[in-house]
């Protein structure tokens, strides 16, 4: 339920770009060809401009609903919002893609993307609880559709990322639990880890995000 509100409060942010930004990135020209758009779209791209180059998709979307540029388009900009941290966005236009314009390899490409998409936007392993287990689930999900998948080798790698950190989520709760004399609570979280294939031996306290590292 969380994650459809969430898309949901997206769909109604693009929706206010296209009709109200600030005038840096108003898009004012109107009835123009679907190339005149997409050039726009990679031009925005290229110079970082992202808010803008949104706002140029949203007028080629609206007056050209069946350019076949739509496609390129939509997962160019997936992955551009992607290289900007926008991992919400992303999902975004990965969603869009999916459902209208993916077929064959194209919608397993799009699900590896949701899945870096997901794996990326994990910044607190604290905080972000419920991105990590339900990124967990869509690896799990991938893996079981797609098992000789050229993406396979670093699905792999961000499960184990993901199960480290779940073990270390799960150590965090437990002495925390310890700490407040709540021995029961502790010892849930503690047998959870118990029952691993990790142990505290395979996993190093990170300086920085090591779940991000792997794309670094």
């Amino acid at each position: 339920m969380f994650q459809k509100y969430k898309k949901c409060l997206l769909v109604v942010i693009i929706s206010i770009f296209a009709v109200g930004c600030s005038n840096k990135d108003a898009i004012t020209e109107y009835d123009k060809p679907a190339i005149y758009w997409y050039k726009n779209i990679v031009k925005n791209i290229a110079s970082s401009n992202f808010d803008k180059a949104d706002n140029y998709y949203i007028s080629l979307k609206s007056e050209h609903m069946r350019s076949p540029l739509l496609p390129t388009a939509t997962i160019l900009l997936a992955q551009a919002h992607m290289q900007d941290e926008s991992y919400l966005m992303s999902d975004y236009y990965l969603d869009e893609y999916l459902k209208k314009y993916a077929s064959g390899s194209q919608i397993e490409q799009a699900k590896f993307l949701k899945i870096k998409a997901a794996f990326l936007g994990v910044k607190d392993i604290n905080r972000d609880q419920k991105l990590m287990i339900d990124t967990l689930n869509e690896v799990e999900s991938f893996i079981k559709a797609y098992p000789d998948s050229r993406y396979r080798p670093v699905v792999d790698t961000l499960k184990v990322r993901l199960n480290m950190a779940q073990y270390m989520l799960n150590d965090n709760i437990s002495r925390l639990y310890k700490r407040v004399g709540k021995d029961q609570a502790s010892k849930i979280y503690r047998d959870k880890n118990a029952n691993s294939v990790l142990n505290t031996t395979d996993i190093e306290a990170p300086k920085e995000n090591f779940l991000e590292r792997i794309f670094n």
